[in-house]
């Protein structure tokens, strides 16, 4: 029996939320970090290499609700419902979902950010360690010329702080990541959780902080994607925020401020969830 923990994009707040709610289902014993795949997108990245690292849930929370333990960083807005109607309305209805990538891709690279360096060390001070683990661990990006998807984990030859901060790299608020001469934008891109990329797993449990509803057209939206490895056999379960985690994420998911609340709502609610294959 395999397991898959999907976790999807949401900021910092993001980040915090799923921290939490990975610490409430610890503490009543439904741990999911021993997942035998752990697939990430943008916040999701951050957070699958988190645990990746093997540090403890505990260690985990402590970083998101103790200031003296929060990692660097930068302030920004963050609006992707907004950025993509603009997409879309430049574009108009004619428009393909890979026309649509790339539209965005390049309004990335046009757009005004801190440099590229100064957002990798963001990244670099979140991950306790900085190397691959040897269990799965697949983090998603989007090509921000091709518009087309990549998916990096151990085999791809690329850093570990590379790929997060590529998968997180949000379009027209952090500057798209170079590897190996090309430019990669958020996973979040293509979809917010990316959950077509669990498929061979039995159980998938996906935590997704910004909801079920993808913001940019996707051939694989969430919720397609989950009836999909449901009607292959996987049993799936998908949580999102209640309304106590929404409004401690609030409306700015980028705003360092809302690590702690974020957290501290992502545990409370991770106690009330009862996983199907769980004997807690």
């Amino acid at each position: 029996m395999t397991e898959a923990l999907v976790l999807g994009g949401g900021g910092v707040g993001g980040i915090a939320w799923i921290t939490g709610l990975l610490a409430g289902l610890a503490d009543t014993r439904q741990g999911m970090t021993g997942a035998d795949l752990l697939l990430g997108t943008s916040a999701g990245a951050t957070v699958a290499a988190q645990v990746g690292s093997g540090l403890g849930l505990e260690e985990l929370y402590a970083r998101q609700v103790d200031p003296a333990r929060q990692a660097a960083e930068i302030m920004a807005e963050m609006d992707l419902e907004k950025f993509a109607a603009e997409i879309g309305a430049a574009l108009g209805a004619s428009a393909s979902v890979p026309e649509m990538r790339r539209a965005v891709g390049r309004m990335a690279l046009a757009a005004r950010t801190v440099p590229e360096p100064e957002r990798r060390a963001v990244i670099e001070s979140r991950l306790p360690s900085h190397g691959w683990p040897e269990r799965a661990l697949k983090v998603v990006a989007v090509d921000a010329e091709s518009g087309e998807a990549r998916v990096f984990d151990k085999d791809s030859g690329v850093p570990l702080v590379d790929a997060v901060a590529a998968s997180c790299a949000v379009p027209g608020v952090w500057p798209p990541v170079t590897i190996d001469g090309r430019r990669y934008v958020d996973g979040g891109v293509r979809s917010m959780a990316n959950v077509d990329h669990a498929a061979g797993a039995d159980r998938v449990l996906v935590l997704a902080p910004m909801g079920t509803a993808d913001p940019f057209p996707s051939e694989q939206p969430l919720e397609v994607a989950v009836e999909e490895l449901r009607a292959r056999g996987a049993e799936v379960v998908v949580v999102t925020p209640d309304e106590a985690s929404l409004a401690a994420i609030g409306d700015n998911a980028l705003d360092p401020s809302t690590r702690r609340p974020a957290a501290e709502a992502g545990r409370a609610q991770g106690r009330t969830v009862r996983l199907p294959w769980s004997h807690a």
